[in-house]
């Protein structure tokens, strides 16, 4: 059984650690069920004040603005699927199994997770799904990156990164392959639900992330290989 899960964030990302507080609890709780109700345009402190029958002025105790939480959201999610992942590869010894329970945990990540009982990672998920990119997407990335922001999503590349490199130390595109795969994951959840032609009708997403990491992974043809006609 998973322990219930306080991942300890960057503390840029907010102004008092909510996951401290009952209220601060509540706020993130709230703000991911309006989040994937009405979407981070539509998202203002006065609506999610009214949610939750506090002030606004509480509210920006915790965060600075609402990319800042989205920002924390965001690295919340990060680090809940990095310890997934490294939970569903511990004492896992060959690297290619350990890629392949990473990949299955990253497609599972939809699933709402008794862990995380101060959320509802399904939604959550569809949070990210829709809004991830708009926590970097700013002309802001760059002070945010020095600040460390993007902490959380950097760590679980790494870490998915060390196997990819245990699977095929020669292969010279780890970093890209590996950011590829979690894009890809999220991406092809989102066309599926919103655009599907751009996704196969009942594809499987972890047979295509398997299929796109081994086959890269695969070593090169010797130097007298013929290629195929």
């Amino acid at each position: 059984m998973l322990p219930t899960l306080r991942p300890d964030l960057n503390e840029h990302l907010y102004l008092r650690d909510p996951q401290a507080t009952a209220l601060g609890r509540r706020v993130l709780a709230a703000s991911v069920q309006l989040l994937d109700e009405i979407g981070f345009e539509a998202f203002t402190f006065k609506k999610l004040a009214l949610a939750l029958g506090s002030t606004e002025a509480s509210l920006y105790r915790y965060f600075e603005n609402k990319h800042r939480l989205l920002s924390y959201l965001v690295s919340w999610h990060w680090a809940w699927l990095r310890f997934r992942v490294s939970f569903a590869m511990h004492n896992v010894a060959d690297p290619r199994q350990r890629l392949h329970h990473a990949l299955a945990t990253v497609c599972q990540a939809s699933a709402d997770d008794p862990a995380t009982p101060d959320f509802d990672e399904a939604a959550l998920y569809r949070v990210v799904v829709a809004e991830a990119s708009k926590a970097y997407l700013t002309k802001d990335v760059d002070a945010d990156n020095r600040v460390g922001l993007f902490r959380e999503y950097k760590r679980l590349v790494a870490d998915l990164v060390a196997v990819v490199q245990a699977i095929n130390p020669a292969y010279a595109h780890s970093h890209a392959l590996v950011s590829t795969l979690l894009e890809s994951a999220r991406s092809q959840y989102f066309f599926a639900q919103h655009l599907p032609s751009l996704a196969d009708a009942g594809g499987d997403v972890r047979a295509f992330l398997e299929h796109l990491a081994f086959s890269a992974l695969a070593p090169a043809a010797g130097p007298g290989a013929v290629a195929p006609g």
